[in-house]
């Protein structure tokens, strides 16, 4: 494929889905500056490793791996996770449905290890199938069935602690 081409591809893609990939990178950082540099550095990064991107069908797998990449990158250079308060996340709503109204679950998600919160988020939140996770994440379909329940059994027993408090 003409490189052009799948510049076009990628811009395309990224700016029909912005509203989810900047959400996604908010899911890491609850900070909306860090959330739009990273969604940019994202797009760089894509657009300097295109050859990468062996196959246009798999753009969205492919932006995910590295939004997602991004993202943990970050927050590692950060070494913190911000807590938002719930009047900044009321005054970010857009109209859309919110996915992360639950205090309790947010905090919960945001206590999880960042590679099980990762999970938890492309699965149920920007519902990707297990396939596509796995690929994201360069797993194996079954790695990724195995940490997801474990990811949801961590999340079970931090919602429940939170609602003995």
């Amino acid at each position: 494929m003409h490189k052009s081409c799948l510049k076009e591809q990628i811009a395309e893609y990224v700016i029909k889905y912005k509203e989810k990939h900047y959400r996604l990178a908010y899911s890491y950082v609850k900070n909306v500056d860090d959330a739009l540099d990273i969604v940019q550095e994202s797009i760089c990064k894509a657009i300097s490793s295109m050859d990468s991107l062996k196959n246009p069908e798999y753009i969205k797998t492919w932006f995910y791996r590295i939004l997602v990449n991004t993202s943990l990158d970050f927050l590692r250079r950060k070494g913190k996770v911000d807590i938002v308060e719930e009047e900044i996340l009321i005054s970010l709503d857009t109209g859309a449905v919110d996915e992360y109204e639950n205090f309790d679950l947010q905090r919960a998600l945001n206590n999880l290890p960042d590679n099980f919160r990762t999970l938890i988020i492309l699965r149920y939140f920007e519902d990707l199938k297990i396939e596509e996770i796995a690929e994201i994440l360069d797993e194996n379909t079954n790695t990724v069935k195995t940490r997801l329940y474990k990811s949801l059994e961590m999340l079970r027993i931090k919602m429940n602690n939170y609602k003995e408090v």
